[in-house]
This record gives structure tokens, C-alpha cells and sequence, in this order.
């Protein structure tokens, strides 16, 4: 920035502090021109008060039209239409060009955009984009002066402010935000240069780097010194706060392993590829067509950079696709695959990804954006196969809400269980819940109470609780019972005192078919009483996981995380047996 030539149009106290904050900034004061209503603040001036004459140019230039010759960056804290499409054009190449006088900028939009190509343009108007708005600021800064007690807002802990804002304009950008905005996805770029006003990171990013930056200047005592709790704090204070995949997260970035994105012509599943890879989460390896793939990577932003792209039906791929049909054939010789069918099936990118889990080429598998449910459960099936114990296998979706966190299955694979399949559910949702470090207790849901209806699904959940409670005595498990009677400890164990469950609080639910446990959730999310994580699958012998259409690139890294917890899980598992 020191050799960046800095026009400033307006002298008052937001001018001169933003000049100021130039300099610290590393501007050269020299490269810096302000001007007023009456022109550019030079030595010739004789009207000039103390705070202006700190101003001072040596250029011998005095109007507003000399100093855009040649500049960098012009920072308009004045009036509308002061600034001509001329001005712009005398600009240096990809010139700054923030327009922040209130309601209309110096230049409008439309001919400040239509006055260059290379222009980077900001206004404080919410209807274009770059909005500059000191929302962006003044809650975060206040709330991390506040939280330590700040004696004083000081120059350092403003620049924190400006280095946490701008570090997060680089930073991915949530489908929250998108999504409030009506946008496409954004990234860092010329529409794109300075977070929105909306972005719930903001509060985390913000306020934390102030409160640092006020304890280090001596404005503040060091009161806070565990800083993961007090951003876990801070999120709190915006709602849900979802602490497990954070932690998760740090888990998986420890020990990432390669996770195979089925689908990633899809800009969500692309995205989330991206972002898991930023994160550290995991080594992403995305299938599809390696032109297509990049070029909707362009239309979005994305950087692939460091991500393997594998074209499975390219003529590169002919030996990897043969290897895998003969494994596949061989493994299913007797159910009806031959080997030229296996030979076809490895153009199909379920097929060719989840082979790739199973000898060993990549550690987890991703999929379900466009693919039908049906299909994909049953190559899972034919080339993953179900657990050793088991006959079945299903999804759960982890729901995280403000009475706490709660485990429901099955929400995918499983249309109308018997009791037997229920059984399988119940027994997969104890080791899974077990596995995201809670202890299970357990309520097989249905529409009736212990017994009290004697036809259709009741029975069979009645019928898979107590083989439950019989192979398992030490496990919390209890039903059929209504919903209302599972969430409400006081009023189960009061109207039926004999439960099993008696003063403990249900965390996992087992619904007795697929259309109310997905129906559950999918309310859930609907009526914001939730954020969720999942589907997660279960009982499978690795790592492959289902997401769906409607899934936010959010929602798709949160389930990769899960991934990469159950490809690690899976790796010490296999350590064990070789030994």
C-alpha cells in the first residue's frame, strides 16, 4: 500500500480518520490527497483549519479532477455526483473506487460500472454490491471492548477490526448468506471484496480479534483467556451452536483422509469439496467430466486448486475400470453379475466411486445429489456390503436444537420395516450414537402407548423393543411410545411408572417407518428448531455416505467431516485385525 496514490473527497471527522487509518496502515502521506468542498487541501490554501492542515498536499494540483489523474484509489465521504465517468476513466489500471456519500454516491452505479472494466466499485448502498457499512464494525468492535472491559476504543483494535474483516472476505462464503441475498454463489472477487452485512461470522471473526487487540494495547485487563470458549460463547449468543461437528471437525483435520465427491458437477457438492479441502478436512477426489467440472467451478468461484479430478469414462481410466469390474465380478459371481455387466457398470460414477473405497484407491464416499435413493442403496449393497451381524443397514440425522442433541433413525434407507429391520436400526443407532460420544437412551416411537394398540406398526415396534430389552438388558430402550411421552420425562414417568427409562432424558428416536422419521426431521428444519447433520449412514462395512438434492454445500461438508471421523474409525479397525 505504500505506493498506492489515495484520493480522499470530504475533510470531516470520518475523512480524516479513515486517512489516518491509510497511514497506519502503510500509505505514504505524500501519496495521499484530500479534498474538500473547495478543492484539493494544498499549500496554497489560506482557509484551512488545524485538523486540515495535517492534510496538506505538496502536489501542485487543486481540484478534485488533477488529483484522479493517475490515483489508485479514490475514498468519496462527501455528496452525490461529484465524480464524473471522466474522473474514473484518468484512473490508474484496476482502480479502487469507493462511493460512500449517503443515499446516492459520488458516481452512480451504472455509470461508474460502465465507465471501465477493471473497476473495483463500492458504495453504502445494499442494492449493488461491495456495500460498505458500518454494521460491518460498530456491534462487533463494541461487543469486544464490552466482554473485556475496554477502557478506551484505540487505533489498534480498530485495525483488528479491519484485518479480521478483510481475512474473511476470502474466506468461503456460507449458504446462509447466499441464501439472504438471492444470490448465486459468491467468492472473493470485484462484486465480492468486503463481507456482507448478514454474515453470522462476522460476530466471531470480529469481536474476538478486538478483544485481543484491546488486551495487548493495555486498553483492557486480560480477562479472557480461554478464547475457543468465548467464541463458543459468542456463538451461542446467535442461536444454535452446534459444538459437536466443531469438534469433529478438529478431529478429522488431524488425520484427513481422501473422500471421493460422486457428484461434482454439482455446484453444491463442488463447493463443499472446496471448502472441506480449505478446512483441512480431507483430501477431496472429485468424478465427472474434468472440462465440465471446471468450468462450473468458474461459474461459481471455486478454486480447485490441489483437488484430484478423476474423468472415470476417459480412456485414462480403462485399466482402473477393468481392475474393478473383475473385483466386482468375482465378488458377485453368484448373485447374478457377470463380467461384462461389471464392465458396464463401471461407467455409472456410484459404481466406479465406491469401488474406489473398497480396494483401497480413497478412504470415503459422498453421493445422493442426484442420484434416486433406491439405486444407490443397492450398489452400496452389491459393492460395499452390510455389516458382519446385520441384515440391513440405514441412515440417522444428528439434530442439534436448543433442548439439546437428538439422534433419529431411520431417515433414508428403510420404507416399512419389520421388527427385525427395526431391530437392526435400533441396534446400528446404539453403536452410532455411542460413537458421537453420547450414551444412548433410546425411544421406539410409534402412535399408540406400550402395547395399547394391538394391529399394524405398534406390534412390530412393540415386538423389536422388547427383543431389544431382552439381548441388551444394560441399554436404555423403551416403547412403543408416543412422542410427546419420549421428549417429556416427567410426564412419561408419571402416567407409566414401570418404563424403563425412568428419570432420564431421551436422546435417540427410533420412528417405526421412513415416512415419520424423515417427515420429523425435515419439520424440524423447516420450522428452524434445528440444524442437523446428516444423513449419516449406518452399517455399512466403509465409508459411504448419502446426501440429497436439497443439501447446502454446508450440510454436504458437515456430512464429509462425518466421513472422514468414520474412514478413521474404520483404518484403526483394520489396524486391530492385522495385529
Amino acid at each position: 500500500i505504500e505506493n498506492v496514490k489515495i484520493v480522499v473527497n470530504g475533510a470531516g471527522a470520518s475523512a480524516s480518520s479513515c486517512t489516518k487509518l491509510y497511514m497506519m496502515l502503510g500509505a505514504k502521506k505524500e501519496n495521499i490527497v484530500m479534498v474538500d468542498s473547495r478543492g484539493v487541501i494544498n499549500q496554497k490554501r489560506t482557509d484551512l483549519n488545524e485538523s486540515k492542515k495535517q492534510f496538506i498536499t505538496d502536489r501542485d494540483i487543486d481540484t478534485l479532477e488533477e488529483a484522479m489523474r493517475g490515483a489508485d484509489v479514490f475514498l468519496g465521504l462527501s455528496k452525490a455526483d461529484v465524480l464524473s465517468v471522466e474522473m474514473v476513466r484518468s484512473m490508474n489500471e484496476k482502480p479502487i473506487v469507493f462511493a460512500l456519500a449517503n443515499p446516492n454516491p459520488e458516481i452512480a452505479y451504472d455509470k461508474a460500472k460502465s465507465s471501465r472494466p477493471d473497476l473495483i466499485f463500492a458504495t453504502g448502498r445494499s442494492d449493488y454490491p461491495n456495500q460498505i457499512n458500518n454494521v460491518l464494525g460498530f456491534p462487533y468492535i463494541f461487543r469486544g471492548a464490552l466482554d473485556v472491559r475496554a477502557t478506551c476504543i484505540n487505533e489498534a483494535m480498530k485495525l483488528a477490526a479491519v484485518y479480521a474483516i478483510a481475512g474473511l472476505a476470502k474466506k468461503p462464503v456460507p449458504d446462509v448468506v447466499n441464501a439472504a441475498y438471492n444470490l448465486k454463489r459468491i467468492s472473493f472477487g470485484p462484486e465480492y471484496i468486503i463481507p456482507k452485512p448478514l454474515d453470522p461470522r462476522l460476530l466471531t471473526t470480529v469481536a474476538p480479534a478486538v478483544a485481543k487487540a484491546a488486551i495487548e494495547s493495555g486498553a483492557a485487563a486480560p480477562i479472557i483467556t480461554d478464547w475457543d470458549a468465548y467464541e463458543s460463547k459468542l456463538r451461542a449468543l446467535m442461536g444454535y451452536d452446534n459444538k459437536m461437528i466443531r469438534r469433529f471437525t478438529e478431529m478429522a483435520v488431524q488425520n484427513p483422509k481422501r473422500v471421493v465427491f460422486a457428484e461434482a458437477n454439482h455446484a453444491n457438492m463442488l463447493s463443499a469439496a472446496v471448502t472441506a479441502y480449505q478446512e483441512g478436512i480431507c483430501f477431496p477426489i472429485l468424478l465427472g467430466n474434468t472440462d465440465y467440472i471446471h468450468s462450473v467451478a468458474e461459474q461459481n468461484g471455486l478454486n480447485l486448486d490441489g483437488l484430484e479430478i478423476v474423468n472415470l469414462r476417459s480412456g485414462e481410466e480403462t485399466e482402473r475400470r477393468e481392475k474393478y469390474a473383475k473385483i466386482l465380478a468375482q465378488k458377485r459371481q453368484r448373485e447374478g453379475i457377470t463380467l461384462d455387466e461389471a464392465r458396464e457398470k463401471m461407467f455409472d460414477r456410484n459404481y466406479f466411486g465406491m469401488m474406489m473405497v473398497e480396494v483401497g484407491d480413497a478412504d470415503a464416499f459422498i453421493t445422493g445429489t442426484y442420484t434416486k435413493y433406491t439405486e444407490t442403496i443397492q450398489i452400496a449393497k452389491d459393492v460395499i456390503g452390510i455389516r458382519e451381524g446385520h441384515k440391513h443397514f440405514g441412515a440417522m440425522h444428528i439434530m442439534n436444537t436448543k433442548k439439546g442433541t437428538y439422534f433419529l433413525a431411520d431417515t433414508l434407507i428403510n420404507r416399512h420395516p419389520d421388527s427385525e429391520t427395526l431391530v437392526d436400526i435400533a441396534r446400528l443407532a446404539r453403536h452410532a450414537v455411542k460413537f458421537f460420544a453420547h450414551e444412548p437412551v433410546m425411544a421406539m416411537v410409534s402412535y399408540s402407548n406400550f402395547g395399547a394398540d394391538n394391529t399394524g406398526s405398534p406390534v412390530q415396534v412393540h415386538e423389536a423393543v422388547r427383543e431389544m430389552q431382552e439381548n441388551y438388558p444394560e441399554l436404555a430402550i423403551d416403547g412403543e411410545m408416543q412422542i410427546n411421552f419420549a421428549l417429556n420425562t416427567t410426564l412419561r414417568d408419571k402416567t407409566f411408572p414401570f418404563n424403563k427409562l425412568a428419570g432420564k432424558e431421551v436422546n435417540t428416536l427410533i420412528f417405526p417407518n421412513l415416512s415419520s422419521a424423515n417427515s420429523a426431521y425435515k419439520m424440524l428444519l423447516e420450522m428452524g428448531l434445528a440444524e442437523s447433520i446428516g444423513p449419516i449412514q449406518m452399517g455399512l462395512n466403509k465409508p459411504i455416505h448419502f446426501t440429497d438434492i436439497e443439501s447446502s454445500s454446508r450440510d454436504i461438508v458437515n456430512l464429509t467431516t462425518v466421513a472422514v471421523l468414520d474412514a478413521i474409525v474404520q483404518e484403526e479397525i483394520s489396524k486391530s485385525k492385522q495385529k
